[in-house]
């Protein structure tokens, strides 16, 4: 089961890189999609197969498959059709630069992760720095893009790094403790749906920092000559 794990997390890894370089949101949530699959059965290609599996193990990574690899890119592509916009035209941060970025995210977490001694708990040496690569990535695709619904991808991604991390590690209440974060992020992605749903039909467009822009319409308008400006 070493080899299996290990190119599940090879392949989390090249997942991160082409979120990072993907443009069409339709794409971005299938990749989500694969990514919340792997890790998902990421905790099944952990467990000692030489003793009986526990019954909650696989409950867990069927809930996880279900809603990171089905229910959660589900909801997002209805929101995408419902917003009417398939493309992340202008983001923050170019598609080649945010290649090289999550590159170098990555050399990053290899290099500073090289010297932690955490052989004793790690299932893998790959498991600790394809986590905080993955975090990390997730963040920066917060930050980089405009777009509401890539951003919540990007939380997506940021998830799935913390639940590798608990797989990778394999923590004592792990599982408790990524089907809670499993849950609010459900609730977050509903509420987003929701909102970039309103945001589009208001402003006919989802990108977040142009509502930075946005101002009291009563403040900006000009008062009769005379007389105040009605409250």
């Amino acid at each position: 089961m070493t080899g299996l794990t290990e190119i599940l997390f090879i392949a989390i890894l090249a997942l991160d890189l082409f979120l990072a370089a993907a443009s069409r949101l339709l794409h971005c949530i299938r990749l989500v999609a694969l990514q919340g699959f792997l890790v998902g059965i990421l905790p099944l290609a952990v467990w000692e197969w030489s003793s009986l599996p526990h019954g909650e193990l696989a409950a867990a990574a069927i809930v996880n498959v279900g809603i990171k690899a089905f229910v959660l890119p589900g909801l997002l592509a209805r929101t995408m059709r419902s917003a009417h916009v398939c493309r992340e035209l202008e983001p923050l941060v170019g598609y080649p630069l945010s290649v090289l970025i999550a590159l170098l995210i990555m050399g990053g977490t290899f290099f500073f992760c090289r010297g932690l001694e955490l052989t004793a708990h790690s299932v893998s040496l790959l498991s600790v720095p394809v986590a905080f690569a993955t975090v990390l990535i997730g963040l920066f695709l917060i930050v980089a893009r405009r777009k509401a619904i890539t951003q919540t991808i990007g939380f997506l991604v940021f998830e799935n790094g913390i639940t590798v991390f608990g797989s990778g590690m394999t923590l004592e209440y792990g599982l408790v403790v990524e089907l809670g974060i499993l849950l609010d992020v459900l609730v977050l992605v509903f509420i987003m749906g929701i909102a970039v749903f309103q945001i589009s039909r208001e402003f006919e467009h989802i990108d977040s920092d142009r509502l930075n822009k946005l101002g009291d319409w009563g403040s900006a308008a000009k008062s009769p000559p005379g007389k105040e400006a009605d409250r």
